[in-house]
């Protein structure tokens, strides 16, 4: 496993949890995080990554909806 980052998920029924993420090797995240709940992945709910615009981590997922 390569580098690693703790990224925050914002919103959804998420909200607050971080999820450990590899990072590329440019040493960016994954561009969408996919939160898997009771139902799998069926009923996941997608984070879309973007940079953090105050202080704090770097990044953060932002909730987009359900995976359809």
């Amino acid at each position: 496993m390569g580098a690693t980052a703790q990224v925050p998920l914002v919103g959804g029924v998420a909200d607050g949890a971080v999820v450990t993420v590899e990072l590329d090797r440019h040493g960016r995240p994954p561009l969408v995080h996919p939160h898997m709940g009771e139902g799998g992945l069926a009923r996941a709910e997608m984070y879309e990554l973007e940079s953090a615009r105050d202080e704090g981590p770097p990044w953060v997922y932002r909730w987009r909806g359900p995976a359809t």
